[in-house]
């Protein structure tokens, strides 16, 4: 497996938009993630099509990949942060020059629709990919970003650590203000109540993280990786509701994945999801897993709520689980 460089401050971050055209159509918010980075210290290329906007996409398919492609080109960006995720990342898959990213291996990171790319990229590539923040959502939050999502993405991306524990944070929000119309303020925040266990144990393997709905938009293809001695982060947004997460849930169980993996690990779903009391995501998750011995914890700090952790597809964690305590601890740096 290739790890990228870590980033340095004066290291140049480029930005793309691999699906929704959301960054042309809230242009405040973008110069806001643009300045939120150079704040930290690193320059920013902006990708010549990441404004686009065709109908429900930030551009054709040609444009898309052209500032994939033109960013791993770049002997001066060091990592590659997509814009916000959508529904067509996928659409670039068969077309991706994975050679010409295993030849130039660099930090890209996003989440929700952009695990697409970074899955395929992680397979095809065998590069460490990372699901963490995006530019829009959480570079363009008012006052900066949230300082759990910072600290996180620092050990992980511009530290060489060989181990490092990810704590809960101290508090959440998942209150929505309307882009570049109501976000002139600080959102309210709730005070985290931390991860909760489904099932307890104590388990290490390797990472594949990933939005459920858009992995399973891999199954049958040559671009998902293999699920053997995995453990799942999975996320979901907040227009999935209780009957299609427990479909996900019930194909990765009829897929074989439940016989592979060791653990899984969900983020922090938003209420909108409207869990019912009666039958709440633990029901829901225990039925797809009946029958499989592996821990299971959720209410972690990812996922389209914030903070959000940044997360390597392709290093060993180690997840324990016992006793009203989970412990996350990623084994090894991801970075070199």
């Amino acid at each position: 497996m290739i790890k990228p460089k870590l980033l340095k401050p004066g290291d140049t971050v480029g930005i793309i938009s691999t699906s929704s055209p959301v960054a042309a159509a809230c242009p405040n918010r973008f110069q806001r993630g643009i300045s939120e980075l150079e704040s930290m210290g690193f320059k920013v290329k902006i990708g010549k099509n990441a404004l686009k906007r065709i109908g429900h996409l930030a551009g054709t398919v040609e444009e898309r990949l052209d500032d994939l492609h033109e960013m791993f080109q770049d002997h001066e960006v060091k990592a590659i942060i997509n814009t916000i995720g959508g529904y067509n990342s996928h659409q670039l898959l068969e077309y991706i020059d994975y050679n010409l990213i295993k030849q130039n291996p660099k930090i890209i990171l996003g989440y929700s629709d952009f695990t697409a790319i970074l899955l395929a990229i992680h397979k095809k590539s065998e590069l460490i990919t990372f699901m963490g923040p995006a530019l829009l959502p959480q570079f363009g939050e008012y006052g900066g970003m949230l300082e759990y999502t910072k600290k996180i993405f620092k050990d992980v991306l511009m530290t060489q650590n060989d181990e490092i524990h990810i704590p809960p944070s101290k508090y959440w929000t998942s209150e929505f203000l309307a882009w570049d119309i109501e976000d002139d303020r600080p959102r309210q925040l709730t005070k985290n109540e931390g991860p909760l266990i489904i099932k307890e144990g104590r388990a290490r393997g390797n990472i594949l993280a990933a939005n459920m709905g858009t992995m399973l938009l891999l199954a049958g293809t040559e671009f998902l990786p293999s699920f053997d001695n995995k453990i799942l982060f999975l996320e979901e947004d907040e227009q999935e509701n209780p009957g299609t997460i427990d479909r996900y849930l019930t194909q990765l169980r009829h897929m074989g994945v439940f016989e592979k993996i060791n653990g899984i690990v969900v983020g922090r779903f938003h209420p909108k999801v409207e869990f019912s009391q009666d039958y709440t995501f633990i029901d829901i998750i225990c039925q797809a897993t009946k029958g499989y011995d592996f821990p299971i914890v959720y209410n972690v700090d990812f996922g389209h709520t914030d903070p959000m952790m940044t997360i390597p597809n392709g290093i060993d964690v180690e997840v324990e689980a016992s006793n009203n305590n989970v412990n996350i601890l990623f084994c090894e740096n991801s970075v070199q």
